[in-house]
């Protein structure tokens, strides 16, 4: 059962429940004698954590981290490191009606048909809340990152449903993105999102949308040719995140409405390296890094928990109607922001080690 680990180089395996006693993570891999501490993960728990704004659930957790450790002096040692965050804040009454009850489009019925048993109390493995180890090892790979190869990654809300807005992914900055509770760069798009989300909520309902994501530093040569592509493992990053139905790079999906022609990335010089001209290819040719920025987008559907009342079945299989309880986000993406951006770090920390690992 090694599911629960990702990586080969920069592995993380995340633990924990969403109303068990703690969630976290083990990175084993870390490089040594990366100076850290627990306010170099704090910000990137925070911009995750549950009740920051009010589109967002209202579930009040710290999330403070703490590290058992891997650390000696405040600094890796190259050994794993374990960091935990305990529940405080469970309210499993909340969730009694659906002890017996499978929620539409939930993994309660995938997960009692794999495994014979689940954890009804707010979905267990299945929430949300797992992606804290996620986040916490995220801010991990990014101070790495950062100190050994200048990468930044930084990722925003794009469209809510039919809201979309016209973001530049190499202009873009951290200051925009935080500067409202959207996290949508956009101002003006962000309140129009705010807006939408907030009737949705008082109607009970949910939204999705997506979040593009820009990687801006990452030098050419990163990313393993055929199986282990950089597009690939970013692909399986993305989709592993909960709520996520869809990833493309650079034009994605758009890139089919044009010919070769349109679409191919010239080839030119620029400060005394090899670079392109645009950047159809979204940073990465042939599975590897060319040295451009590398953007992404991932879809995610609309939050399965609602605050209607729905048709189900139960365990025995009898039709039934579920009226849901509890906390929830009426749109994951505010949150999932630095989830994705977690992903992103995780997979460019494994690939910068295996690359560093044949040259």
């Amino acid at each position: 059962m090694s599911a629960n680990t990702f990586g080969h180089l920069f592995r993380v395996t995340t633990f924990g429940e969403s109303h068990g006693g703690a969630v976290g993570v083990v990175v084993d891999g870390c490089p040594p004698r990366l100076a850290l501490s627990v306010k170099d993960i704090q910000p990137d728990l925070d911009r995750r954590k549950p009740g920051q704004s009010r589109i967002v659930t209202q579930r009040q957790e710290d999330d403070a981290v703490e590290i058992l450790s891997g650390l000696f002096g405040n600094k890796t040692t190259g050994t794993p490191l374990a960091m935990v965050v305990w529940n405080h804040d469970a309210r499993s009454d909340a969730y009694s009606e659906i002890r017996t009850k499978f929620r539409p489009s939930h993994a309660d019925y995938t997960y009692f048909a794999k495994f014979g048993i689940r954890n009804w109390q707010g979905g267990g493995r299945a929430s949300a809340r797992e992606t804290i180890g996620r986040v916490a090892a995220g801010a991990v790979a990014r101070k790495w990152l950062r100190e050994k190869f200048g990468v930044e990654v930084l990722a925003y809300v794009k469209r809510v449903q039919k809201l979309e807005a016209e973001i530049d992914p190499a202009r873009v900055t951290f200051d925009q993105v935080e500067s409202n509770i959207m996290r949508c760069p956009s101002s003006s798009a962000a309140k129009k999102m705010i807006s939408l989300v907030e009737r949705v909520r008082r109607e009970g309902d949910s939204v999705g949308g997506v979040i593009e994501c820009v990687v801006r530093g990452a030098p050419a040569g990163w990313g393993e040719p055929v199986f282990d592509k950089l597009e690939a493992d970013l692909a399986k990053a993305m989709l592993s995140l909960p709520a996520s139905k869809g990833f493309e790079v650079g034009s994605g999906f758009e890139g089919t409405l044009l010919r070769g022609s349109e679409h191919n990335d010239a080839f030119v010089v620029r400060g005394g390296r090899v670079g392109t001209k645009t950047n159809r290819s979204g940073g990465i040719q042939g599975g590897i890094s060319n040295g451009e920025n590398i953007v992404l987008r991932v879809a995610f559907k609309p939050t399965a928990t609602i605050m209607q009342k729905q048709k189900t079945v139960d365990v025995r299989q009898r039709e039934t109607t579920l009226n849901p309880k509890g906390r929830h986000d009426p749109c994951v993406l505010p949150r999932a922001v630095p989830m994705v951006e977690a992903m992103a770090l995780l997979v460019l920390a494994d690939h910068a080690l295996r690359q560093r690992a044949i040259r």
